[in-house]
Parts: C-alpha cells; structure tokens; sequence
C-alpha cells in the first residue's frame, strides 16, 4: 500500500497580492509556482496553496486546522504582529478551552477561517 507524504488545502484569495503580503508577515514561507498559485509552508511537511481565485461562497466557507504544540505562545507571536491593523477584514478571538482542548480563530484577508488549536494530551 502507498505511504502519503503530506496533505494540503487550496485556498482562494480576495487580492492575491494582499493575501500573499499577508501570509508571508504571519510568518509561513512563499514560493511561487505560477503567476496564479504559490505554495505557503509553515515548515519542512505543512503547507497550502493560495490561489488567485475568488468565489465569496467558498472562502467564506473555507476552513483551515492548524494544530500546535502550544497555543499560548501560537497565539502571542501571531497577535504581536498586529495584522489586525493593518488588514481590513483580518480579526483574531481569544483563546477558547473546550473538551477536547484549545483554540483561537483568525479571519484571513479573504474570509478564511483559521482554527489555530492544541489537544489535550
């Protein structure tokens, strides 16, 4: 039977332009591969593609799972960056405890919610 290596996630975007500023200062590295799609990685195995591809419907419908080690220290890294100054519609909540463990929330520049979250061990 095969082995997978990886899964990734497309992902549309408003402005593509806006949207890759964004992610490249939230701290994920670029590398593009068409003038209309670059491959995002938060390390060596996570990664997504953000395409320059709009449909309303499915970026606000789209949604992104990234577990961490620490949430805490996730969550003031990514705060201190202030991105919520500086793009109009990205928001942030507080870190939230539920049974199986916490999380907190990111709206991209699109509409892409980002659940940012750590389980219980």
């Amino acid at each position: 039977m095969y082995q997978a290596k990886s899964i990734r996630t497309f992902i549309g975007s408003k402005n593509y332009e806006e949207s890759r500023r964004f992610y490249r200062e939230l701290g994920f590295e670029e590398i593009v591969l068409f003038d209309n799609m670059c491959l995002f990685k938060v390390n060596e195995n996570l990664s997504f593609y953000l395409q320059d591809a709009y449909v309303k419907k499915w970026c606000n419908n789209s949604m992104v799972f990234l577990e961490v080690d620490d949430v805490d220290q996730c969550y003031q890294e990514i705060t201190a960056k202030k991105l919520d100054g500086k793009y109009k519609y990205v928001r942030f909540t507080d870190i939230k405890q539920y049974d199986w463990g916490r999380e907190f929330f990111m709206h991209d520049p699109s509409g892409i919610l980002w659940h940012f979250g750590q389980f219980n061990d």
